[in-house]
């Protein structure tokens, strides 16, 4: 069976707007063995929509569009398919209540601009729109399934799962039993990662398929099959697999840092504090960005300057001046002022050296030293990465709690790296 997306909008031929649309749509019919086979994007034209529409239903078993349902003069979809299958346009009732609920939910009145939502091609069906006011609808044309959909991403994405999924299963139902076990990992890249296994497991398993999905801070790994009678061979290669990688796996499924962090802080009963510099808040924001964070962090202090670093985290200025901002010395005053102040057990602290400029000869730019760990036993290194600010922040915060999570599980042996240098 072949799937076929076509992304409408000129905010996506522009640029204006970054297509994350298209990877949903693909990555939600994976889930149930179904494989997007073409995707195109075309901007608000009709005439390019209504010849791209033709052509790819002839190609297609389902065509999703995507976009272009909205309430606006360059909202083309309906128009077109009214077009491309010679149904009339005219109000859907079942689109007009919809519309109605949604406009009466949010107190709302029903304008007219509204009102061309629910002006769809005589004979279609109906997708349930949870959140929006554009209703989805799907209609037949050159034997094809046209499944149209909104372009707001978090609507279609509660239309995908609730709805638009299941029709497709029901009208092209699929035998294969995909499963698939994800889990993240920080600081080996792909090619380590391929390598170790390459040398370490060269009898990998044809029932189970191996991929990757390599992302800032962290590269997922997924471990596939496509019979549930494989999975005793997928918790196999799991479990060997953590046996190879164990220190480097922070969690299965979309697990974050922060949350492998915080979880092991509320096993423990421990409280975390933060004292940033060069990260400017991102360690804390990171944190405060998992619900249930306040059970373990109450304080993080954002010290930019030398002169709050000595108000508000007591480090001695004679430190300052003698060692700089961004030295061992300081990190480890900032972290244990940190904790005196909040009373936490756990602290963080990083000074470094962001750019684009502000380096010298023996602290160039991208000089990062970093303090974790507990009131009595502080561990502090220097790393240096050379990367644009903003990689640098994010890559420096993802590091701290990688340490940390590594300090409180007990890993004593040292990341590959701290001998490479740039963690991924």
């Amino acid at each position: 069976m072949k799937i076929q997306c076509l992304l409408t909008g000129n905010e996506l031929m522009s640029g204006h707007t970054v297509d994350s649309n298209s990877a949903m749509i693909a990555e939600l019919l994976a889930a149930k063995a179904y494989a997007l086979y073409r995707k195109v994007t075309v901007g608000d034209d009709k005439q390019l929509l209504l010849t791209e529409m033709e052509s790819m239903t002839r190609q297609s078993d389902v065509l999703i569009v995507n976009g272009g349902l909205g309430p606006t003069i360059d909202d083309l979809t309906a128009e077109i398919l009214s077009e491309l299958t010679g149904y009339a346009l005219q109000q859907h009732p079942i689109a007009l209540a919809q519309l109605t609920q949604w406009c009466q939910r949010l107190n709302l009145t029903l304008n007219d601009a509204n009102l061309k939502q629910a002006l769809l091609p005589q004979g279609v069906e109906i997708i349930r729109n949870p959140t929006g006011s554009a209703p989805g609808f799907a209609i037949t044309h050159n034997d094809c399934l046209i499944i149209c959909t909104p372009g707001v991403p978090s609507e279609l994405k509660l239309m995908m799962e609730q709805s638009i999924i299941n029709i497709i299963c029901q009208r092209y139902p699929n035998n294969e039993q995909l499963a698939t076990l994800r889990f993240q990992t920080f600081g080996m890249g792909e090619s380590s990662f391929q390598q170790l296994l390459n040398k370490e497991f060269n009898d990998w398993p044809a029932e189970v398929e191996l991929g990757f999905r390599a992302g800032l801070p962290l590269l997922e790994i997924k471990l596939t099959i496509r019979n549930s009678q494989h999975a005793a061979i997928q918790q196999q290669c799991f479990q060997r697999l953590k046996q190879l990688i164990g220190d480097y796996i922070i969690g299965e499924g979309s697990c974050t840092l922060a949350e492998a962090v915080i979880q092991l802080l509320q096993k423990k009963k421990l409280q975390l504090t933060t004292a940033e510099s060069c990260t400017g808040g991102l360690i804390a924001s990171l944190i405060t960005e998992v619900a249930g964070a306040s059970a373990v962090f109450e304080a993080g202090i954002v010290s930019y300057s030398n002169r709050i670093k000595h108000q508000l985290l007591a480090v001695d200025d004679n430190l300052l001046e003698q060692y700089g901002a961004v030295s061992a010395e300081v990190v480890l005053a900032m972290a244990q002022g940190a904790m005196a102040t909040s009373g936490a057990d756990y602290a963080i602290a990083v000074s470094g050296i962001a750019g684009p400029d502000g380096g010298s000869p023996d602290k160039p730019v991208g000089t990062v030293w970093i303090a974790w760990g507990s009131k009595g036993a502080l561990k502090v290194h220097k790393m240096q990465f050379t990367a644009n600010r903003k990689w640098f922040q994010q890559v420096v915060a993802a590091t701290t709690l990688d340490l940390l999570r590594r300090d409180l599980l007990g890993i004593d042996n040292k990341p590959r790296y701290f001998r490479n240098k740039k963690p991924r």
